[in-house]
């Protein structure tokens, strides 16, 4: 059963687990529960999934509850209405300690509007929280440093955290894609847990029928805090 973070008569939010697929896709045929599935059987209604998340991104997922209502909400994200997105995530090294990402990012092969706008403007914010050292050699290096920073994407590109974090040479932890996959395997064996370090932390939108600002948020699960015991210093002041 999945945990429902906000319902009302338009809209559904689910705190969405790492690893279980949005919908079906042909890149994971052989995945058998979805969380569309998952929460239509639990309303006992259709729902339509308003975004996407990767499988190993965990978090705030949103779905419309009637075509009109998930119509609008297209509508107005295709408009560049207000939609704000915020990602907590354990990157490789120690990014700057705030910084934009602006860099354009090609359709990938299987999106289905790929012969449209075959480059795109895509920018990403961040800011570093924490820092981390683990002991985990690297090459000439006693440990692997590590940080938890936290994302916006100002635009809604395809994987664009995890292609604009490897662009920077601070790929994400467990992106089995862009990351590094002898170092993804050796934090697993020192965590004891293997997945893709990526959480959908709070969604923030307009809602389509009443106008009202809406916030959600879903809480990091209780493995985030498996990076605790490898900080380096006092968490990092929130910058202004």
């Amino acid at each position: 059963m999945l945990n429902i973070l906000y319902q009302d008569d338009y809209l559904a939010a689910v705190d969405k687990p790492p690893g279980l697929l949005v919908h079906r896709s042909g890149l994971d045929a052989g995945e058998t529960r979805f969380a569309l599935q998952l929460l239509r059987d639990q309303l006992g209604r259709p729902v339509w999934p308003v975004h996407r998340l990767d499988k190993g991104t965990s978090g705030v997922l949103l779905f419309a509850l009637d075509a009109e209502t998930a119509r609008r909400l297209g509508a107005a994200f295709e408009a560049g209405a207000a939609l704000r997105k915020t990602y907590r995530a354990v990157v490789r090294g120690w990014p700057a300690a705030e910084g934009l990402i602006d860099h354009p990012l090609r359709r990938l092969a299987d999106d289905a509007r790929a012969g449209r706008e075959e480059l795109q403007e895509a920018r990403t914010r961040y800011r570093r929280l924490a820092r981390h050292e683990l002991p985990l050699a690297q090459g000439a290096f006693p440990g692997t440093r590590c940080a938890l920073v936290e994302l916006e994407p100002l635009t809604g590109r395809r994987h664009q955290l995890r292609r604009h974090l490897k662009h920077i040479a601070h790929p994400l932890i467990g992106d089995a894609t862009h990351g590094k996959g002898a170092l993804n395997r050796a934090v697993a064996g020192l965590l004891g847990l293997q997945r893709l370090w990526l959480h959908a932390l709070r969604l923030e939108l307009v809602h389509p029928h009443s106008g009202a600002a809406l916030t959600i948020t879903a809480k990091p699960g209780p493995e985030w805090a498996l990076w605790d015991r490898y900080g380096v210093g006092a968490p990092e002041p929130p910058l202004s």
